[in-house]
């Protein structure tokens, strides 16, 4: 009796061996998991966190905390209202605070949390969760703050640090602005955040750092953010405008590395990524020269994620072992 079970029991498992396991792809594990993934990014992200924290005080604090802990609960309910598993993943994470990052220093914290919740339950769960969201739920979620609270959204507050004698309104890219100082202590302020706008977007030094970790760490491939960048530089120009104050002065660097980057809202091939990037900084450049919008970068990544799946429907990477057929003569 004892022989026939051992006997089974290692029929069960020559069995269990042979089995073929049918999946959807990707059916190559790097070793990196989703999770890992996104806790780089967050990682990356605490950068230009600090820089808010630092130039805009604790309220920075508050508004990051409210829009990530909301991002996080509104994920885990509408998980449960669809009797899903809930995983920790990061991704929840990823919204809230690059959300936060994206909203004026002193935005309304109930607001900053009805973002948030639009970004989870409307942009990024109603399509069916990570992985199906058409649209970069933090842009959409700003996107959506701006149409309901406009003036909150363009109320903007100069660092504590800045030399108010220097400089006549908020943000580098509004109308109004006039710095008074050389070009030098400008980009000096740019670069390294000492002046108004959003509050991730004001550091390029330490968004510079946080990129170079999802480099460096292959989370982000370099082709979307450098093709960017450099077609604003190129169009900045053509157009008769400042390139390096075009390059630092608004929300270019954080959108280019944290948010047009997004796996699932970009181009899957190579050559998609390097056309996603020029329609951006297309966009980018139309918008700010040629719209009343001083900024452009939301709508314009918004945009070219509507534009992804025709991207990866036309540019196709070719086969491996494919053979073009000869045509007879």
């Amino acid at each position: 009796m004892e022989e026939k079970t051992a006997e089974k029991e290692t029929e069960e498992k020559t069995t269990e061996k042979e089995k073929i396991l049918i999946s959807h792809a990707p059916h190559i594990w790097q070793g990196t998991s989703t999770g890992r993934i996104m806790y780089i990014v967050v990682t990356a992200l605490l950068f230009p966190t600090g820089a808010a924290i630092y130039y805009f005080g604790y309220y920075a604090i508050y508004l990051i905390l409210v829009s990530t802990i909301t991002a996080v609960l509104t994920e885990f309910v509408i998980k449960k209202l669809r009797k899903k598993r809930f995983i920790m993943d990061g991704s929840a994470v990823i919204t809230g605070l690059l959300l936060a990052l994206t909203l004026p220093p002193r935005f309304p914290l109930w607001m900053a949390a009805i973002g948030s919740f639009f970004a989870i339950a409307v942009v990024k769960e109603a399509f069916g969760g990570l992985g199906y969201n058409i649209f970069n739920p933090a842009l959409a979620g700003r996107a959506f703050l701006s149409v309901c609270f406009p003036a909150e959204m363009t109320s903007w507050v100069l660092p504590p640090h800045f030399n108010y004698d220097a400089i006549t309104g908020a943000t580098p890219l509004s109308e109004n602005f006039i710095y008074q100082s050389d070009k030098i202590a400008l980009y000096k302020d740019l670069f390294f955040g000492n002046r108004g706008g959003s509050l991730g977007e004001t550091s390029v030094l330490l968004i510079l750092v946080g990129a170079l970790i999802l480099i460096l760490f292959r989370i982000i491939d370099w082709r979307i953010p450098v093709i960017y960048i450099a077609t604003v530089a190129l169009g900045s120009f053509i157009v008769g405008k400042d390139v390096l104050y075009q390059i630092m002065a608004g929300g270019l660097m954080l959108g280019a590395f944290f948010m047009a980057t997004d796996y699932v809202t970009s181009p899957v091939t190579k050559n998609g990524r390097i056309i996603f990037g020029l329609g951006l900084g297309i966009l980018t450049v139309l918008m700010r020269n040629f719209s009343n919008m001083p900024e452009g970068v939301c709508f314009s990544i918004l945009i070219m994620n509507a534009f992804t799946p025709l991207i990866d429907r036309y540019v196709k990477v070719k086969p491996f072992g494919f053979v073009r057929k000869k045509k007879n003569v």
